[in-house]
Parts: structure tokens; C-alpha cells; sequence
């Protein structure tokens, strides 16, 4: 019965909050969130929500997974979005490094079970580990309804598998929104990426499912 509540409040919260800008939904998240974090891996776009986000809270944990397969080009929008934004990044990195594991295992086929090893090792362990010290009540991120099947079927506020709520401002937003937001504040976005885990943009990388 309580998690029956739960999906009707999600519901009823998702409606409401369609009808709202960006700003007023992180307004809104941060202002019922303890442990509030904000997720990033650099990726086009992104630039987007960490300014949103952190316009209203200045000082929330940006935690970034590198898997260490990123191009040079998104390291060097990273390190320049971090400057900008002057963001409180939290660096979680695999314990293998990117050297080791090309020699040992390389980036096996997509849908393999030594794929999702891979993932296991770049990905979702060190996601793991950053959720574990954080303690998150509240996760931003930019996950919106046009990037793969999956997350069509999500909505602006959504729940993870242990209970944190999932917050993406920016999930009915198009392209060209996003961009023209970009452009408006002053970002920059970066298109030379590459996710290891992933490979083709409308997979999953497994961080949400």
C-alpha cells in the first residue's frame, strides 16, 4: 500500500511540475532535499543542468564517474565547465585503470557478458561507490524522454531502485532547447563524446534501469 501512495504522490508531483521552468523544479527539489547530489559525466549538454542546478545550491556535490575512456575534448570541456561553474566535483574513477583493463579485457561486444563486466568495472561501481558516501536523498540528472526507449517511459521525478528520488529538469526540453539555453547563459557543450559502456547513444548505460 505504501509504495502504491508513493507512485499516486510521484503522479500527482509529475503533473504539477511539467507545467514548471527548470529553475522551479530545482527550486523546488532542493527545497525538500537533506543530501541533495548532482550526477555528470560531461556529456553533450550537460552544461545545462549543472548551471541550473547549481544557480540555486552553489555548493552541492557534482559527482563525476570517469570511466577514463573519455575523448581529450570532453576532458578539456570538463575542466572548463568546472572553472566556470566553480563546481564542487567529487571524482570517482575506477580501481582499474583504463591501461590495465585494455590489456586484460579491452571493450568487449555490446550485449556480452564480458560487456557487462566492463560496465560493471567502469560504470556502476564506481556509481555505487559515490552513492554509498553521499547518501543521497535527492539526485539530479539530465536524463530526458527522447534519449532512449527506456527513459520515455520515465517522467521529470522518478525513483531509483533504493527508494532516491531522481530529479531531471530538463526531460521534456528538446535539442534545440537545451541549446538555446546554453546559449542564453553563456555554457558551451561539447559533441566529441564517446561512452564506452553504452556505444550507441540510444542504449542504456545501466545507471538507470
Amino acid at each position: 500500500m505504501k509504495k502504491e501512495i508513493e507512485l499516486l504522490v510521484l503522479e500527482k508531483l509529475n503533473a504539477d511540475l511539467r507545467e514548471k521552468s527548470p529553475k522551479e523544479i530545482v527550486d523546488w527539489a532542493i527545497s525538500i532535499a537533506e543530501t541533495p547530489v548532482i550526477t555528470t559525466n560531461f556529456r553533450p549538454f550537460e552544461a545545462a543542468i549543472l548551471h541550473a542546478v547549481t544557480q540555486v545550491a552553489p555548493k552541492i556535490a557534482v559527482i563525476w564517474c570517469d570511466t577514463g575512456y573519455n575523448t581529450r575534448n570532453t576532458y578539456r570541456h570538463a575542466e572548463r565547465t568546472i572553472e566556470q561553474l566553480n563546481l564542487n566535483v567529487d571524482l570517482f574513477i575506477p580501481q582499474k585503470t583504463a591501461a590495465h583493463r585494455d590489456a586484460v579485457l579491452g571493450i568487449p561486444e555490446v550485449d556480452t557478458p564480458q560487456h557487462s563486466e566492463f560496465t560493471r568495472q567502469v560504470k556502476l561501481e564506481p556509481f555505487a561507490r559515490a552513492m554509498k558516501k553521499h547518501q543521497p536523498d535527492v539526485w539530479f540528472t539530465n536524463l530526458r524522454q527522447d534519449q532512449t526507449a527506456f527513459r520515455s517511459n520515465l517522467d521529470i521525478l522518478s525513483q531509483s531502485a533504493d527508494g532516491v528520488l531522481k530529479v531531471c529538469p530538463f526531460f521534456y526540453w528538446t535539442d534545440e532547447e537545451i541549446q538555446q539555453y546554453i546559449d542564453l547563459n553563456g555554457l558551451e557543450t561539447e559533441d566529441n563524446y564517446y561512452d564506452p559502456t553504452k556505444v550507441l547513444l540510444n542504449r542504456e548505460c545501466g545507471l538507470h534501469t
